[in-house]
């Protein structure tokens, strides 16, 4: 079974038992779990995306940390699955980076959160597909970003938004 953020604890718990453990030491409310009547009950009733929002945590890193606990794949946030973005072209731009991006990475957010953006577009630079590419949007010159992707041979250009003074769009294909 596929652990997404609409999946019930309670299939989720019966697909993966070893899962309780985990959810436990995530965080420590989930103890009551182990009370099989409350783990019935609640369980069928919840579903992951209102754990998560139980236990104060963000839904897609608690479905990311479940799915690669069991061996599945991590499913891309939300901000990463954007299909349309204004993204304001220049006749400067290069031919590369027509069409629409494969994943939009906000690198302003994930400094924000105590990331660090270039983990994550170097995850998702594995992924990227031929001919397609990732947008990274900040709000500084991304150039320690650019280098680090420009050393794995991939194509980069990095722009000031016309639309947007404090915005870098920054183009890796």
């Amino acid at each position: 079974m596929e652990i997404t953020g609409s999946r019930k604890l309670l299939d989720v718990l019966q697909a993966y038992p070893e899962l309780e453990e985990q959810l436990i030491n995530i965080a420590p409310p989930f103890k009551n779990l182990k009370n099989p009547v409350l783990r019935r009950t609640v369980g069928s009733l919840v579903n992951l995306d209102k754990v998560a929002q139980i236990g104060g945590m963000d839904a897609t890193r608690l479905v990311n940390t479940l799915r690669r606990h069991v061996g599945q794949s991590e499913l891309l946030e939300a901000s990463e699955q954007i299909k349309k973005v204004d993204i304001p072209r220049a006749t400067e731009d290069p031919d590369w980076i027509s069409g629409e991006p494969q994943f939009v990475v906000n690198g302003t957010q994930l400094l924000q959160q105590g990331e660090v953006p270039l983990g994550k577009v170097n995850q998702l630079l594995t992924q990227l597909s031929p001919n397609r590419y990732l947008l990274l949007l900040t709000n500084f010159s991304p150039t320690p970003i650019m280098d680090a992707v420009q050393k794995q041979n991939m194509l980069v250009f990095s722009k000031v938004n016309p639309q947007k003074a404090d915005e870098f769009l920054t183009f890796i294909g």
